[in-house]
């Protein structure tokens, strides 16, 4: 018996003992294969985080072609731009009114293909389309849509009365133009809502929804007291995930609108672009950058903490 105990013990030494003849370059080595992906993230991720933010401390002399120290004044000036406020105050609106509409829409077109209906494969292999067209080719697509005069879906909002041609939804004094982003942004996104949602509905034991019936439960009682309960993990990683992705939005406003009219699109991205590309005011257009990213981590940070999101 005791020969038998000394067995293991013999065993983990001269396992050791090989680890050290090896030295660093053995399969045994965790930090050899986590070198790559460390250099990876510190060339791509944490280094121009750092440059960015020492950027965002300095100006840009175009003429000198130089960074000059200005500490704070970037930040400072930042909260006193009316144009900045703006932007800022759009893409709230912008995120708020896109992530709703999303996943109402969503749910519901979830709901519906999770009941079997005819077609329904040919329906889900369609609803992916969207998704997998470049924002880019949509933007285009939806701009030619919604154009005043020989677009389709003016011409639609013409005949019913909802718009009228001098005031256009994308045109005239921007009333409407941030309802036509909404509409490429929620017609290209929502079938990700269905997917994730859909998922999540065939994840649910069938075991579940029989013993629902039998207890007398309507369809109304199944959706609101089983299914949305146990769809909870599903929903908050979906929202999580669109509510990042909603804040930089930058393809629509620059193929569809270019931030107007009268900047009553334009979002943080865009106007961050505008200052960093269009003017070259790098330092001030660093310090929008790195303001983003400060709003995206508190919003998401917020949103896991309220809604215990488990990832």
């Amino acid at each position: 018996m005791a020969r038998a105990d000394r067995m293991p013990s013999a065993s983990l030494a001269s396992t050791s003992t090989a680890r050290r003849q090896g030295g660093f370059f053995t399969s045994n080595n965790p930090w050899l294969w986590l070198i790559p992906a460390i250099v990876f993230l510190l060339a791509y991720s944490i280094f121009p985080l750092i440059f960015n933010i020492v950027i965002s401390l300095h100006e840009w002399r175009r003429r000198e072609k130089f960074f000059r120290f200005v500490g704070g004044e970037n930040w400072i000036e930042l909260f006193q731009d009316t144009r900045f406020l703006n932007s800022l105050g759009i893409t709230l609106q912008y995120v708020a009114a896109a992530l709703i509409i999303q996943l109402f829409l969503g749910l519901i077109i979830a709901l519906l293909l999770d009941a079997q209906p005819w077609g329904v494969g040919i329906m889900q292999a369609l609803i992916i389309l969207p998704m997998v067209t470049a924002p880019a080719v949509a933007g285009m697509l939806f701009r030619l849509l919604t154009h005043s005069e020989f677009g389709v879906i003016s011409k639609l909002l013409y005949n019913i009365g909802l718009l009228t041609p001098d005031e256009p939804l994308i045109g005239g004094r921007g009333t409407y133009a941030l309802v036509g982003l909404l509409i490429v942004e929620i017609w290209q996104w929502t079938p990700f809502f269905v997917l994730i949602i859909l998922a999540g509905l065939k994840g649910i034991p069938p075991e579940v929804i029989e013993a629902s019936q039998v207890d007398g439960a309507n369809n109304w009682q199944r959706i609101t007291r089983i299914k949305l309960p146990l769809l909870r993990t599903v929903l908050t990683v979906a929202i999580l995930f669109r509510l990042v992705d909603l804040y930089k939005v930058f393809d629509y406003v620059q193929i569809i609108t270019s931030g107007g009219p009268a900047s009553r699109t334009e979002t943080l991205s865009y106007y961050n672009y505008a200052n960093t590309f269009q003017t070259v005011n790098w330092g001030y257009g660093a310090a929008i950058g790195v303001f983003i990213m400060l709003l995206v981590w508190v919003s998401a940070f917020a949103y896991i903490r309220i809604f215990r999101v488990k990832l």
